[in-house]
C-alpha cells in the first residue's frame, strides 16, 4: 500500500491509497515542530481503527511547502515503515515536465503536484484554482507544461486580516450568504458579503483575464477545501477534483514504480 502525505502550510494530509483508490485519510495541523516520533503515535493508532496493518504500506512519498518539516517525516518512513520515502520533484518522483517560469525551482511542490495530475486526467489547457492557506491560480497547456499562475490570500487569511485588524467587527463563519443581494443590512451580513461575494468576483475576473491570456479555450479545475462551496455560487469551474493533489502524488509514485 501507497501512503502518500501532502505537507501544507495549514494541515498534513496523510493518504492511504490501495493501488489508485484512496482506502483512508487523515488530517493534523502542520507544526515543524512534531517529531518523527510524534507522528507515528498518532498515525499507528488511526492505523488500527482501521484495522491496516503498519506492514502493509511498503511505500511512502511526500510533497511538502514546508522544508522544515520535511525531516521528520523522513524519520516517521524510515524509523517506522522501513521506507525511504520518494519526495515529489526529486529523483525517481522527478515532475517531467517542463516548468516554464522564470525561476522554475520557486514553484510549490502543491502546484507542480496538482499540475501532473490535472494534466494526466483532463484534456487540453487548463487552470487549475487551489483553495489552500493562499488560493493560488496555475496554468498547465496542452502538452502538460506548467505556463506559471498567480497567488492570492485564501479566504481564511483575509477574514482574519479582516477582524485582527479592526477593532468591533465579529469573527464569522467562512459560508455562502443567505441572500443573493450584496447590499447587508447588519454587520455581520456586510462582512459575509465583503469576504465571500468578493472572493468570487476575485475568482470570476482573474480566470477571465487569464483565459483571454492562454488565447484557447481552457478548462477550470477547482480543487481544495473550500471548491466545493464556491463551485455552488459560481459557474467558472469545469470540475471539481478535491483529491487532485494527492492523485498526484500517487501517480508520482507509480511513475516511480515503472523505472
Amino acid at each position: 500500500m501507497l501512503l502518500a502525505i501532502d505537507l501544507g502550510n495549514t494541515n498534513v494530509v496523510f493518504a492511504l491509497f490501495e493501488g489508485r483508490k484512496i482506502r483512508a485519510r487523515w488530517r493534523i495541523a502542520t507544526d515543524p515542530r512534531r517529531t518523527g516520533d510524534e507522528y507515528a503515535v498518532w498515525l499507528s493508532q488511526l492505523l488500527v481503527l482501521e484495522g491496516i496493518e503498519r506492514s502493509a504500506i511498503d511505500q511512502i512519498i511526500v510533497s511538502t511547502v514546508v522544508p522544515r518539516a520535511l525531516h521528520n517525516i523522513k524519520v516517521l518512513a524510515d524509523k517506522y515503515f522501513g521506507v525511504t520515502p520518494l519526495v515529489a520533484g526529486e529523483g525517481a518522483a522527478d515532475y517531467a515536465m517542463a516548468i516554464d517560469v522564470d525561476q522554475p525551482r520557486s514553484l510549490g511542490a502543491d502546484r507542480a503536484v496538482n499540475a501532473v495530475a490535472a494534466h494526466a486526467r483532463y484534456s487540453g489547457d487548463l487552470i487549475i484554482v487551489d483553495f489552500g492557506t493562499a488560493t493560488t491560480f496555475d496554468v498547465v497547456d496542452f502538452n502538460g507544461a506548467y505556463k506559471g499562475g498567480i497567488i492570492a490570500p485564501g479566504i481564511n487569511l483575509s477574514l482574519d486580516a479582516l477582524v485582527g485588524n479592526t477593532a468591533k467587527l465579529p469573527r464569522i463563519a467562512i459560508e455562502a450568504p443567505r441572500s443573493t443581494s450584496v447590499i447587508g443590512t447588519n454587520t455581520e451580513d456586510q462582512m459575509l458579503i465583503g469576504v465571500f461575494w468578493g472572493y468570487v468576483a476575485m475568482m470570476e475576473g482573474l480566470i477571465e483575464r487569464m483565459k483571454r491570456e492562454v488565447g484557447r479555450p481552457a478548462k477550470v479545475i477547482a480543487t481544495g477545501g473550500l471548491a466545493v462551496l464556491f463551485d455552488k455560487h459560481t459557474m467558472i469551474f469545469d470540475a471539481v477534483d478535491p483529491d487532485l493533489t494527492l492523485d498526484g502524488l500517487a501517480l508520482l509514485a507509480e511513475r516511480a514504480n515503472a523505472q
